[in-house]
C-alpha cells in the first residue's frame, strides 16, 4: 500500500515557477514508477510527466517537454515536478499516481494516487 500527499499548488503569474512535491509512505516507494497528471475543468484527466524508479528516465508530455523537470529522492520517499515559465493553459488540478509498471503513460496504468493540489495561472 502506498500513501500519496501533494503540496506545492498555488497561484503564480504566466512566466512564474512551482515546485510540486509528493511525499510517499510505504517501504516500496522505491520500486514504483512516479507520474504527475492534470485535470483541467471539464478536461479529461491527462499525462504531464512520469520517472522510473531509478530516476534515471524521465518521459514528458509534449505540452510540457523543457519546462517541467520532474524528479525523485528515493531515501525521502519523494518527487517533486518543478514547472517554469507557466502558462494559463497549465491551470489545473495536479495529482501524483505511483504504478507498478516500468512505463505507465496512461491513467489507468497507476495504482494509487494522491487528493491533488489545485495549480493556477493568471495572465
Amino acid at each position: 500500500q502506498v500513501q500519496l500527499v501533494e503540496s506545492g499548488g498555488g497561484l503564480v503569474q504566466a512566466g512564474g515557477s512551482l515546485r510540486l512535491s509528493c511525499a510517499a509512505s510505504g517501504r516500496t516507494f522505491s520500486t514504483y514508477t512516479m507520474g504527475f497528471f492534470r485535470q483541467a475543468p471539464g478536461k479529461e484527466r491527462e499525462f504531464v510527466a512520469n520517472i522510473r524508479w531509478s530516476g534515471g528516465m524521465t518521459y514528458y508530455a509534449d505540452s510540457v517537454k523543457g519546462r517541467f523537470t520532474i524528479s525523485r529522492d528515493n531515501a525521502k520517499n519523494t518527487v517533486y515536478l518543478q514547472m517554469n515559465s507557466l502558462k494559463p493553459a497549465d491551470t489545473a488540478v495536479y495529482y501524483c499516481a505511483a504504478a507498478r509498471l516500468a512505463i505507465a503513460l496512461y491513467s489507468y496504468e497507476y495504482d494509487y494516487w494522491g487528493q491533488g493540489t489545485q495549480v493556477t495561472v493568471s495572465s
